[in-house]
């Protein structure tokens, strides 16, 4: 993958392991967004998959804001 593509791709490369948020926010009883929020300033992996994913839905929300 030459650097362009690493670009164009980097939200594909940030995440390492799909779904491990998700299964410690369920191990929590919260949800995604919840616990993302309370563990956005954690300095641990924990920490940065939680920056990650306030992000991404910082993403979606803007992107489906004019969708119906």
């Amino acid at each position: 993958m030459d650097m362009a593509e690493k670009k164009n791709h980097w939200i594909q490369n940030a995440i390492e392991k799909p779904g491990s948020l998700s299964a410690a926010a369920k191990r929590a009883g919260k949800t995604t967004a919840e616990y993302a929020g309370e563990h956005a300033d954690d300095q641990s992996k924990t920490g940065r998959r939680a920056r990650l994913a306030e992000m991404l839905l910082g993403l979606r929300k803007k992107t489906e804001k004019g969708k119906k």
